[in-house]
């Protein structure tokens, strides 16, 4: 992109990933700049982050709209007067319909809390925890209809100890998150990531099921 993609970053809460975003774009490590933050919840400290970094902060309430298709249609609209090269889903807690990843299919990022394709869904650190999983990580994936399920990019691992909490491993997963997610935001920014016939492609190669592994 001879100019700096235009990023919109969507969250539900806290937006730590969406922080990590913000000073890489702020400091050039990533070619693009966050354009508009999104959110569900009017009380996410991700707004409070947007805000402080001088990037607009929207946030749509379910309640106003009939159905989950209508307040996407909304979202979708508003969003699109951005122009937005990528989306980035950072803690998004909403399942999007359809026609929304439709919309924004091979220009839509997620993270998720496990070494997808094991545990799609919630409660993933709890989940590795109790089958007594040796490691456990995150993925950063491209955003398909099917929840977690679109081809993975990046993945990092991170040991699981025997007298680990759930805290003790969302904070040593949380960790490698910052590191990757602004990682491949990156790649997409600079044309070398893109996702063609269902398949994760990086420099003109496509991924393994489980995304880039470095030699």
């Amino acid at each position: 992109m001879s100019k700096q993609a235009s990023i919109v970053v969507l969250v539900s809460g806290n937006g730590s990933n969406l922080q990590t975003i913000l000073d890489q774009c702020e400091q050039g490590s990533i070619y693009g700049k966050v354009t508009a933050v999104f959110s569900n919840k009017s009380t996410a400290y991700g707004l409070e982050r947007a805000q402080q970094a001088g990037v607009d902060a929207i946030s749509l309430a379910q309640g106003d709209f009939a159905d989950r298709a209508a307040f996407d249609a909304e979202l979708m609209t508003q969003i699109d007067q951005y122009q937005p090269d990528l989306i980035v889903l950072a803690g998004y807690m909403r399942i999007l319909s359809d026609n929304f990843v439709q919309h924004y299919a091979g220009k839509m990022l997620n993270i998720h809390p496990s070494l997808l394709p094991k545990y799609p869904g919630l409660d993933t650190h709890q989940r590795a925890i109790d089958n007594g999983d040796e490691e456990h990580g995150a993925s950063v994936h491209f955003v398909t209809p099917q929840l977690d399920s679109g081809p993975v990019i990046l993945q990092a691992k991170v040991p699981v100890f025997a007298d680990d909490t759930v805290d003790d491993l969302s904070s040593r997963v949380q960790t490698q998150e910052h590191m990757i997610y602004p990682m491949v935001v990156q790649w997409f920014c600079a044309e070398r990531l893109a996702m063609t016939d269902g398949k994760a492609v990086l420099d003109g190669k496509a991924l393994a099921q489980s995304g880039y592994a470095a030699d």
